[in-house]
């Protein structure tokens, strides 16, 4: 790769994200946006934009880009999902987060921004080539079809999860007041409990009704299953999980696409504009949006975010790259090195609306898309000076 199209990357992809991300941060500083309006914001990236964007990238392939290179498609899958799942279970045991709040970092850390960085970083150094668009086009079905809602999976079973332990808690401290054990300090306290699997102390999750209630400029924790009284039917709350996650724009949008793609229904080139404007308010608005959530939060540079920022841009991609030549893919140099830079992409900005739209992992997962998005600008110099070594041995 020339330097000219590394400072072009730069220039016209990374520089803007940080500007808008950081005019987010200050507008959010600034008091521009209450607490109410940033909820709204995310909102329509979440349930709008971000969907339509999903289902624009995706409906674009064809089932002929799916099966044309099995052996991509595979490692894709095993990769990405492993490395997704791998994030999960390491910010639950090494920084002992709850089961929401490591799946909110299992969509950051573990999913690049294929969908708003692919085609912007990887034609320039590759080309606009037949192989290029069929790898992230795999990539960002599996991101955006099957990650994504893997974590609003996850986040429904934690959220479940808090609610049952704060209703115990409550009970409990009805019980205690009863007996007169508690004093009137219990009463007044929220109901908390602890949760096993993080050692934290976790509230009930508030539906958007009882958020109204709240005292002005309160960060809230608005559960992912707010008014869906009909889940309590549901008695298994894994299924009750799946069907919530399955009801969000965000998650049946990109798997509606692959439907399509696997069926072989093409979406009429007529209504492509239609589809890309709603999609092209996605990329800008969730970047501000950003930055408004890191103005909320103190920002952290510590393990947690260095680390987020490590396994996005360094170990995920090295694990994946493996995992291929293990594969047999060494001796095409030109895919393994395309598929490597897919993956070595900066987090997916979905996570961070998810964060915010939640109030879950805001602080950690706020300050790791920020430290990795200026981090890309090295690591990407780093892996086109790389993969070419790592080939050459095949």
């Amino acid at each position: 790769m020339s330097s000219d199209s590394m400072v072009q990357i730069i220039v016209e992809d990374i520089v803007p994200i940080l500007v808008i991300m950081a005019l987010g941060y200050v507008l959010g500083k600034r008091g521009y946006f209450d607490s109410d309006q940033r909820q709204g914001l995310n909102k329509v990236v979440l349930d709008i934009a971000l969907p339509a964007a999903l289902f624009v990238s995706i409906v674009k392939a064809t089932r002929a880009d799916l099966f044309s290179d099995v052996t991509l498609t595979l490692v894709s899958l095993v990769g990405i999902v492993g490395m997704f799942l791998l994030s999960f279970w390491l910010c639950k045991k090494l920084f002992h987060h709850n089961t929401q709040e490591a799946g909110v970092c299992a969509l950051i850390a573990g999913s690049p921004t294929i969908g708003f960085l692919g085609f912007a970083v990887l034609d320039p150094i590759y080309g606009d080539t037949v192989t290029t668009n069929l790898v992230i086009a795999i990539v960002a079905i599996i991101v955006n079809a099957i990650t994504i809602p893997i974590g609003f999976y996850l986040i429904n079973i934690g959220q479940d999860k808090a609610k049952k332990l704060a209703s115990e808690a409550a009970k409990k401290t009805v019980a205690a007041q009863a007996s007169g054990s508690a004093g009137a300090m219990a009463a007044a306290t929220p109901a908390v409990a602890t949760d096993p699997d993080a050692g934290k102390k976790v509230e009930a999750p508030i539906d958007d009704k009882e958020a109204k209630g709240e005292k002005a400029g309160k960060e809230i924790a608005v559960s992912s299953v707010h008014g869906k009284r009909h889940h309590d039917k549901i008695k298994n709350p894994n299924l009750a999980a799946v069907v919530n996650a399955l009801e969000q724009p965000v998650c049946w949008a990109p798997i509606l696409a692959v439907v399509f793609v696997l069926i072989g229904i093409r979406v009429p080139e007529q209504l492509d504009p239609t589809f890309e404007l709603i999609a092209k308010a996605n990329s800008g608005v969730a970047v501000l949006a950003a930055g408004l959530a890191l103005s909320t939060v103190k920002f952290s540079l510590g393990k947690e975010t260095l680390w987020n920022t490590f396994f996005r841009l360094v170990l995920t991609p090295a694990v994946i790259v493996a995992l291929a030549i293990l594969c047999g893919m060494g001796h095409d140099a030109s895919k393994l090195a395309m598929l490597c830079m897919a993956v070595a992409l900066p987090p997916a900005f979905s996570g961070i609306i998810i964060s915010s739209r939640y109030n879950i992992y805001v602080r950690e997962g706020a300050s790791s898309v920020a430290v990795s998005t200026v981090g890309f600008a090295a690591t990407c110099i780093l892996w086109v000076w790389l993969m070419p070594i790592i080939t050459s041995a095949f």
